[in-house]
């Protein structure tokens, strides 16, 4: 999969988060296509996470992610529409 497709999974996962309540971190039980989304966003990227376990959304194109391997990601669309995946200490 391109770049471009991956954004584009990212934008409709974001589109989906948007209409969903904020806040508090969201359970992959809960929500599970959105935390598949971000596992193949992830993915795309080339960086390791196996299963998300947490995703909380920060903003309108901005989630947190922890994977099951330990790993955490910040997940964001940039000005330019692209998406920037980031490895959180």
């Amino acid at each position: 999969m391109s770049i471009r497709a991956g954004a584009l999974t990212l934008v409709g996962v974001m589109a989906i988060g948007i209409a969903a309540p904020t806040g508090a971190a969201e359970e992959p039980s809960g929500d599970v296509p959105v935390a598949k989304d971000l596992a193949a966003v992830i993915a795309l990227q080339g960086l390791p996470c196996g299963r998300v376990l947490s995703a909380t959304q920060r903003g309108e194109d901005d989630y947190v992610v922890s994977c099951e391997d330990g790993n955490r990601y910040r997940v964001i669309v940039n000005a330019d529409g692209r998406v920037v995946v980031e490895k959180v200490d």
